[in-house]
């Protein structure tokens, strides 16, 4: 397999009143082409600002990207719009990412109209056949956002991002604003449709089952850094990192027999803004020692394609 996406040191920084925000502090993965990294973590860990910053919807404050192994970090105008076609973004909520006043033929037209090179019989073609892909009947060609259910709207969003046939899609919480049933509905439209195309997808949630039913591979961030990232079956098999342990604790189990030890997280949670030297979750880690509010752990590879930043995974693991 290829890397489509190579992402290394990347910052993104934003001025505030009280000092500088780290949104995201020096992340690096790379994803293979074909494949889901998906991304998880609690509300404010900088996972959907580091989505933005893929797609260059905000600028980096360091770091590098590398797309088919060029680097795109710093590019032309002309050369963003050529990106635009083939990296593309799905929003979390159907409600406020769709524009009222147009009607859903509308709506999967406009990326082909700003793109440009179209003929009106093209995009005509184009929009119906993409409407066919997502499961929208033709009949409702017409209709506005207002007059459709939050399943029926999300899927006018994935057709809207698919129709200049993207390689690369960012995925920012594309369900969580949908009920169960209708959850099980996009995922499988999406999976279906990434075997199709070869699509790779970069898949924002907080919610680890979903994130394990659609990923290869998880990151996990804390406070705008990856504490472990791991083949999705690994990481749920054998968490490493204490962040990462108590998510995975906390995510329910359908058994009444069986019993699952919590770990409740105790400690104020580390300002982002200005942050000092060491480890961000120490101040909320039952392992911490002195070291770990001195020094950044820096991201080490315990097993095969199973990183983890922590000063003491082996002593907590017991790995020798």
């Amino acid at each position: 397999m290829s890397t489509l996406l190579e992402v290394q040191h990347l910052q993104k920084y934003f001025d505030v009143k009280s000092g500088m925000l780290h949104a995201v502090d020096d992340v690096s993965f790379s994803i293979e082409k074909g494949e889901t990294l998906g991304i998880v973590g609690e509300s404010g860990c900088g996972k959907s600002t580091l989505g933005r910053v893929l797609l260059h919807l905000l600028d980096n404050t360091g770091g590098r990207i590398l797309y088919k192994g060029e680097d795109v970090t710093k590019v032309s105008r002309q050369k963003l719009s050529e990106l635009r076609k083939e990296m593309q973004l799905i929003f979390q909520d159907p409600y406020a990412s769709l524009n009222p006043r147009m009607t859903i033929y509308q709506t999967i037209e406009e990326p082909m109209k700003i793109a440009g090179g179209y003929s009106k019989k093209e995009m005509e073609e184009k929009v119906y056949e993409i409407m066919d892909t997502v499961g929208l009947a033709r009949r409702l060609v017409n209709t506005y956002p207002h007059e459709l259910d939050g399943g029926r709207r999300q899927r006018i969003g994935i057709a809207r991002a698919l129709v200049l046939n993207p390689q690369f899609l960012v995925c920012d919480e594309p369900v969580s604003a949908l009920d169960v049933s209708i959850q099980a509905q996009i995922l499988n439209l999406m999976q279906d449709i990434q075997e199709a195309s070869r699509l790779t997808y970069v898949f924002i949630t907080h919610d680890l089952s979903v994130v394990k039913y659609i990923s290869n591979h998880i990151m996990v961030m804390y406070l705008g850094q990856m504490v472990e990232k791991a083949e999705s079956e690994e990481l749920f098999e054998n968490p490493l990192h204490p962040y990462t342990k108590a998510l995975l604790a906390a995510v329910p189990i359908p058994d009444v027999r069986h019993e699952r030890k919590r770990i409740k997280l105790k400690g104020e949670l580390t300002s982002p803004i200005n942050p000092k030297p060491g480890c961000r979750f120490a101040s909320r880690c039952p392992y911490a020692k002195d070291m770990c509010f001195k020094e950044n752990p820096r991201a080490e590879m315990i097993r095969d394609k199973h990183e983890v930043s922590c000063h003491f995974v082996h002593e907590i693991n017991n790995i020798h």
